[in-house]
């Protein structure tokens, strides 16, 4: 029988190195991801404490709360001690947070940089494994009169048809438009398929005095703007 080396169970940390406790004396900044998914998850296995349990299911998403919330339910339940109740905690708890930074966005409904933009577009672009293309509809104040899904893709790719994306723009009265598309691979480069439908869409625009104000693309929690780089 294979052995493990022993492991001191939380209940007999160091009062300060405790999970619950730390966050209670130092605040909730002071806490690691590990830590913080260990207060989730509340217990660990046989073989690993509620934190080395969190280490460990950090360490197959790369360290990365991105690429975890794209895991599903059943992915968690894989790892030894996660059951169905601790695999739903994490999926809700990262949920949230993607809902929070979204309401955030909600609040400041003006949008004058490329940050503004992706904030907006963040908690539906952020951890989706295929590609998906999205329109803001803007009035002439840039302020946001809807957010709308124009296709879906594959791994590596989707279509935009310009004249949907006009006609749906027409009918809700907007003036200007932002693009929006995703790269699941985390590649924020355009490929020349993306350059070539944004000078067709600005083109496009311009004949109908609709302007195509910029195009993002998402990959997890960074992106590229075609205006803030010149291609606008």
């Amino acid at each position: 029988m294979e052995n493990y080396q022993k492991r001191t169970p939380i209940t007999q940390w160091a009062e300060d190195d405790k999970p619950r406790e730390k966050l209670l004396l130092k605040g909730k900044a002071s806490l690691s991801d590990a830590e913080l998914l260990a207060i989730l998850i509340r217990s660990g296995s046989a073989r690993e404490s509620a934190v080395d349990l969190s280490k460990s299911i950090l360490h197959e998403s790369s360290d990365n709360l991105i690429e975890l919330s794209r895991k599903s339910v059943h992915e968690l339940m894989k790892f030894s001690g996660v059951g169905e109740a601790k695999a739903l905690s994490i999926v809700a708890a990262l949920e949230l947070g993607k809902r929070r930074r979204n309401a955030e966005a909600l609040e400041k409904p003006v949008i004058t940089t490329s940050k503004d933009a992706f904030e907006r577009f963040y908690a539906g672009a952020s951890d989706l494994n295929y590609e998906q293309f999205w329109v803001m509809m803007l009035d002439q104040a840039n302020k946001v009169l809807r957010v709308i899904s124009v296709s879906e893709g594959g791994l590596t790719g989707t279509v935009a048809d310009p004249k949907k994306i006009f006609k749906q723009a027409i009918e809700y009265g907007a003036c200007n438009i932002i693009l929006c598309h995703n790269h699941p691979s985390g590649q924020l480069k355009p490929s020349d398929a993306d350059i070539r439908l944004t000078k067709k869409m600005v083109q496009s625009g311009e004949l109908i005095e609709i302007k195509v104000l910029d195009h993002l693309i998402i990959g997890g929690d960074s992106y590229y703007s075609f205006a803030d780089n010149g291609l606008i």
